[in-house]
């Protein structure tokens, strides 16, 4: 998994609340067996026009001033609806490396520590008064992360701070997948095993199925 530590980007404004797993990768684009190029379907129903795939030159994606965003200012409960991780796999395929809201669904927030993806949560004030900051020329005006830190900062002006658990921070700094994580206890997963094998002999089988 990739490392997070230190970002600099490009924020677009998506500030409406509430916004869910479906709206943010619709089921009915979720027919790839990889996680990449699932960008392409990042917020469909909102970033092209119906019928067809034209893009809405409305979708905040979609305009020129926000072209190759890695930050995305959110507003509340952002990620909610169902548990899908594949709307986090569209986010980091489509170059989106931290997402900042006041508030997180528990699941949503979970799936973004386990690729990588880190959730900032301000209050919207700040939020706003960070949109405010880059909005003017949001390409020159970037948002800097740094999650040793734990600041977020817009155009050497504004910054704020912000709180994560140590354990979801020691897994975004040390890029710790979640089974990157469990073999890190290898050593204790084997001396379970062997005390199991002295314990309860009659579990282990060999090929032939016989004790």
């Amino acid at each position: 998994m990739r490392k997070f530590i230190r970002h600099s980007g490009v924020a677009a404004p998506l500030l409406s609340n509430n916004v869910d797993t479906d709206a943010i990768i619709p089921s009915r684009e979720m027919k790839r067996v990889s996680k990449k190029g699932l960008g392409e379907s990042l917020f469909a129903g909102w970033r092209y026009q119906v019928p067809g795939t034209e893009p809405s030159p409305e979708f905040v994606l979609n305009r020129k001033q926000y072209c190759g965003a890695s930050i995305l200012l959110a507003g509340e409960n952002f990620g909610c609806g169902s548990s899908r991780e594949h709307a986090v796999w569209a986010l980091a395929d489509f170059g989106i490396r931290a997402v900042v809201a006041p508030s997180f669904a528990a699941i949503f927030h979970k799936n973004c520590i386990s690729n990588g993806l880190l959730p900032v949560q301000l209050a919207a004030v700040d939020i706003a008064a960070l949109d405010a900051c880059s909005r003017s020329d949001p390409q020159t005006r970037q948002l800097h992360i740094d999650l040793p830190r734990q600041t977020i900062k817009a155009a050497n002006t504004v910054e704020f701070g912000f709180e994560i658990r140590p354990c979801d921070k020691k897994v975004l700094l040390l890029g710790l997948d979640p089974i990157t994580q469990t073999e890190q206890y290898q050593s204790e997963i084997d001396r379970f095993a062997e005390r199991q094998r002295q314990h309860s002999p009659w579990i282990q089988r060999n090929h032939s199925g016989k004790a």
